[in-house]
């Protein structure tokens, strides 16, 4: 066989498998402790806590056409498309009735679903990769008490080839980091790790704030340091770096913007900002919004 053979007949057979891996159903192995489970005492009151500090509740709520909470259906413009956000009640057929706690933590952490199917990261499992193990469990022990809604998934309307779900496996490949919680600095107080788990972690501050790569991934080098582009075309503005307003914001103000709304300057939140305040940090604690203000100013000076 000639050497152009050769090569011929190496090319194929690399592209083939390379093909046959992106089209394979992932499943990747999910390390739940022993003895823990979603159905454990106190998670539902604990999940409907953190639903709301994890943002679920804007994501997939389309409130504009009259929608049902979590139900889904939510539009949100990206420039690669529009993506609409799944049905999350428990309905068994259109949302997350028969998913098992491994499932739900899967797509958490590792953007896949019941099937094996990759996720865009328009869902925002690189930052739900550094979430606990037991906090994942209790917000799906929450979604499991709601009233099941029979809404059916709308299709994403994307151009090729980011219609291509099967590249998601090559993009994770070279963007998602290994699913391990985040843990505590021990340099640190209890406050400060508080507040950069809220931050980095369940709150996802940085899926918005910072800006993104050619291929739509996190550009890590300006974390949360804005984004021109975020969701909808709108211009979301740095959290740290000396351009940020929050640089001249004192802790308490911030956590009071963060509670109502109100900036030091008499304005008030606009656009998605305004939709988090409303239905994600003015339901929390003063004690975490205190500790989200202290993180993000401890970042201002670093």
């Amino acid at each position: 066989m000639t050497p152009l053979r050769w090569i011929a007949l190496v090319a194929f057979a690399v592209g083939a498998i390379v093909l046959a891996w992106l089209f394979m159903p992932s499943h990747s192995t999910v390390a739940i402790p022993q003895g823990m489970s979603s159905a454990d005492a106190g998670m539902v009151e604990r999940g409907a806590y953190l639903v709301r500090a994890a943002g679920c509740v804007s994501c997939h709520w389309d409130k504009k056409s009259g929608g049902e909470p979590f139900e889904g259906g939510r539009a949100l413009a990206t420039p690669f498309g529009t993506f609409y956000s799944p049905n999350i009640t428990p309905d068994d057929r259109r949302g997350i009735g028969r998913w098992s706690d491994e499932d739900f933590i899967r797509a958490l952490t590792h953007g896949e679903d019941r099937n094996g199917e990759d996720l865009y990261p328009v869902f925002p499992y690189t930052s739900y990769a550094r979430m606990k193990i037991e906090d994942a469990l209790a917000i799906k022990a929450y979604l499991a008490t709601l009233e099941p809604v029979r809404t059916e998934r709308r299709e994403n309307e994307l151009a090729f080839p980011f219609s291509w779900r099967a590249l998601m496996k090559g993009w994770k490949l070279l963007f998602l980091a290994k699913a391990d919680p985040l843990a505590d600095d021990p340099a640190q107080d209890a406050t400060w790790n508080r507040g950069r788990y809220l931050v980095e972690a369940l709150g996802h501050c940085g899926e918005c704030h910072t800006p993104r790569g050619t291929f739509g991934q996190a550009d890590t080098e300006r974390h949360l340091r804005g984004n021109p582009t975020g969701p909808d075309g709108w211009r979301v503005p740095a959290l740290v770096g000396q351009r940020s307003e929050l640089a001249l914001w004192s802790v308490e103000e911030l956590a009071e913007y963060l509670k109502s709304g109100a900036r030091p300057d008499f304005d008030s939140a606009q656009g998605p900002m305004a939709e988090v305040i409303e239905d994600s940090t003015k339901h929390l604690t003063d004690e975490d919004l205190r500790a989200i203000a202290l993180y993000l100013k401890s970042l201002g000076r670093r």
